[in-house]
């Protein structure tokens, strides 16, 4: 555990004890800070209070003029849909708010820092960049929004955080070295109040750390395009990516890059090439880097071929423009959709609705999907997960020029499953037990 001695002998509140704020209030205590715990489920509290911290909630109590910060975890509502009141009590009292990724910063300031932002491909690319810079010999660690909090890291002399717009609200002082942004679509409107607050939340990464920093900035979509463009009249160094982007748009559609499909693998890639050649890799380490890269969980994941049939474990699309980049990739696909809806509808896949030749739906989105798909693709609703994989394999077994099934829901995973990655696993499992006459299981899960 990283010891954090910013606070030595001064009271810190830690609201929400999840993975990130049970790792900052660990480093606080090992750094001599007097730890104050809070999370609005009790059993979370309990668990903290056997682990010998103090609990007290900062909304109410007394002693919060006294601390000195008041670290809150990304989960938490700064803003919207309503500050939490925890955070409406530090407000008050004049007391700093900050996440777990501004005290890495703050204890390793010597470190260069690359954060990677965007709607979609935010953790494909983070694991990429650790992949490449890893095979070149780079002492890099990799984590942040990836599932792998940002103070559990070890010392290094480059981390590679994935940064959400929760987090990088959080960040009152943190800016990188080199700063990424993929894209931008309507996403968590909820915790932002609209899409301008989201867009807002987002360039907060842009933030240059000094005069040599450098934005990476995709240009495939509009809103980030734009922002490409004012940074540019601003004077600021940026570098352009989009899926046409060289040499990798030729290498992946060439087939060298199997776990970087799609326009969406491509601008992945480029993204992945600037950051390691600002950071002094050579092109011919840089293209290895990305042959070799296996790919992600749940991000377009190969699983196995049985009897010539594909499956892949989309899991991480839970909005439509993510799912989007999915069947922009392939032809001829069955398609496993649904789950809980989002705002926003599915208007974002309609494009792509000819490369599907069937579509099976689970969830509590499967006849809201299945209206806006009309009559444009046959379809079942599936109703489970099960049912659908059973379905989809004894349909693309027995037609001709087959393409994948791919579980690429569209929707959140609340309704059926704990998260996307208990779904995902869920679509592993399933797929492996089916009986076949010839299969190939694929390894391609990145360790981060």
């Amino acid at each position: 555990m990283r010891p954090l001695t910013l606070f030595a002998d001064k009271p810190v509140y830690v609201v929400g004890l999840g993975a990130s704020g049970m790792a900052a209030a660990h480093g606080l205590r090992a750094g001599g800070a007097k730890v104050l715990c809070w999370d609005d489920n009790q059993a979370t509290r309990d668990t903290a209070t056997a682990q010998g911290f103090n609990i007290d909630d900062p909304a109410t109590s007394s002693r919060l003029e006294e601390a000195a910060a008041l670290v809150l975890a990304p989960g938490i509502p700064l803003t919207h849909p309503a500050p939490h009141p925890a955070v409406l009590a530090a407000q008050t009292a004049g007391i700093e708010i900050l996440g777990d990724i501004e005290l890495l910063f703050r204890a390793q300031p010597k470190a260069r820092y690359v954060g990677i932002t965007g709607t979609n491909g935010k953790s494909t690319t983070t694991a990429l960049v650790g992949h490449i810079l890893r095979q070149g010999g780079v002492d890099v660690a990799i984590g942040g929004n990836l599932g792998i909090p940002a103070l559990t890291l070890p010392n290094a002399a480059v981390y590679v955080l994935e940064m959400s717009s929760y987090q990088l609200e959080l960040t009152p002082s943190a800016m990188f070295d080199i700063a990424v942004l993929l894209n931008i679509t309507p996403d968590h409107l909820d915790r932002h109040g609209d899409l301008n607050g989201y867009i807002q939340a987002k360039m907060r990464i842009l933030r240059p750390r000094d005069a040599d920093s450098l934005a990476i900035i995709g240009i495939d979509e509009p809103h980030s395009g734009s922002i490409a463009d004012q940074l540019m009249k601003d004077g600021r160094a940026i570098s352009r990516i989009a899926h046409t982007t060289q040499p990798v748009a030729d290498m992946i559609d060439d087939g060298q890059c199997p776990a970087l499909a799609g326009d969406h693998g491509k601008q992945n890639a480029a993204a992945a090439f600037a950051i390691a050649q600002a950071l002094g890799l050579s092109q011919e380490s840089i293209l290895e880097g990305l042959r070799s890269f296996p790919g992600l969980a749940h991000r377009q994941e190969r699983i196995a071929t049985l009897d010539g049939v594909t499956f892949i474990n989309d899991s991480k699309a839970t909005n439509a423009e993510s799912a989007a980049r999915a069947l922009s990739a392939f032809d001829g696909i069955y398609w496993i959709a649904g789950g809980k809806g989002k705002d926003g509808g599915y208007g974002a896949l309609d494009a792509y609705l000819t490369r599907v030749r069937h579509a099976f739906l689970i969830g509590d989105a499967a006849a809201t999907m299945a209206d806006w798909i009309g009559n444009r693709v046959p379809t079942t609703l599936s109703g489970t997960l099960e049912t659908a994989i059973g379905a989809a394999f004894q349909m693309a077994r027995t037609e001709p020029s087959a393409g994948p099934v791919i579980l690429s829901p569209a929707c959140a995973s609340f309704d059926q499953f704990k998260n996307f990655e208990v779904r995902g696993d869920a679509f592993r499992d399933l797929v492996l037990a089916l009986p076949a006459n010839s299969r190939t299981v694929f390894s391609t899960r990145e360790a981060a």
